[in-house]
């Protein structure tokens, strides 16, 4: 299977484009997703921006970073199982989801004469994409993890994943489990989880939008069921966040149900690790997008061209 095609016209009950821009489809493991490209004639390498995985997830979760940052040629990926991406019945797992970063990784390089990229990632995403960093530090110049999961200082153990094989089992059920995923994802039950996620009430209206629109696609209970169930939590995220060589900005916020940093510090106190707080809730570049892209741009300004 050609791993690179460029993506055509998708039947109509895929949600519209996340970002604007062209897209391209890579293939992992015999799933195809789909990579943005925001391409310019760059002042500084080139960046790779991964959404979080949850119900409803998408590129559009990172939408004000794409769209923001100047000067550079920025991509970002519908994941397997989200978005634009295929969304086979199968069990999603952090391997590839990793596999995913690296195959988008290889394009963006081919693209810019090797260069290595500056990667970021939102929330579970991080645990992915550190995972990616450990293994091949080569490929990425810098990382930025926005409300990593995994730093609640819990996760250290040996385990593949926090896995419930038998709780999917239950969730996934052909009698009830699309009864289930619909119930979870009404627009109202969506906007719960979002303010949840904002810790207030008012929420961005266009990304509640997309997650509606992203959860009406075919087979797109998979995957959520797959993250319900614990398959895509690393057991050994924290020491995958530990083994990083390569300098990291790390940012959370205050409110909301998604502030637990308990082990956070640790890492502070490492000379590659930069946290930085918020005072907003976990998705910290839609409530104060300048000040987020500043702080942003200047870590990646801090670290050389």
């Amino acid at each position: 299977m050609n791993p690179e095609a460029t993506a055509l016209d998708r039947p109509a009950h895929l949600p519209p484009p996340a970002v604007p821009g062209a897209m391209h489809d890579l293939h992992v493991d015999g799933v195809r997703f789909v990579l943005y490209a925001r391409e310019k004639q760059p002042v500084g390498p080139p960046v790779l921006l991964v959404h979080s995985i949850n119900a409803a997830a998408s590129a559009y979760e990172i939408r004000p970073i794409y769209e923001g940052l100047q000067g550079r040629s920025v991509y970002t990926v519908d994941l397997p199982g989200y978005g634009r991406a295929d969304r086979p019945d199968r069990v999603y797992r952090p391997p590839l989801m990793v596999a995913a970063i690296h195959a988008a990784v290889d394009w963006i390089r081919a693209r810019h004469e090797g260069a290595p990229v500056d990667a970021l990632a939102l929330s579970l995403s991080s645990e992915f994409l550190a995972r990616a960093a450990t293994q091949r530090p080569d490929a990425f110049r810098t990382l930025a993890l926005v409300s990593p999961t995994g730093l609640d200082g819990r996760r250290g153990g040996d385990g593949e994943t926090l896995a419930k094989p038998t709780l999917r089992a239950i969730v996934s059920c052909s009698w009830w489990g699309g009864g289930l995923f619909r119930g979870l994802t009404r627009p109202g039950v969506i906007r719960y989880f979002l303010r949840k996620t904002w810790g207030r009430k008012r929420i961005d209206e266009g990304l509640h939008e997309y997650c509606v629109a992203t959860t009406r696609v075919p087979g797109a209970e998979h995957a959520p069921f797959c993250f319900l169930s614990g398959e895509l939590f690393s057991a050994d995220a924290s020491r995958v966040y530990e083994a990083l060589v390569l300098p990291v900005w790390s940012t959370y916020g205050v409110r909301g149900d998604f502030a637990d940093y308990g082990s956070s510090e640790s890492l502070n106190a490492m000379d590659h690790w930069h946290m930085q707080r918020f005072d907003t809730g976990a998705l910290p570049h839609f409530e104060v997008p300048d000040e987020f892209l500043a702080s942003y741009e200047r870590f990646l300004g801090e670290q050389g061209r």
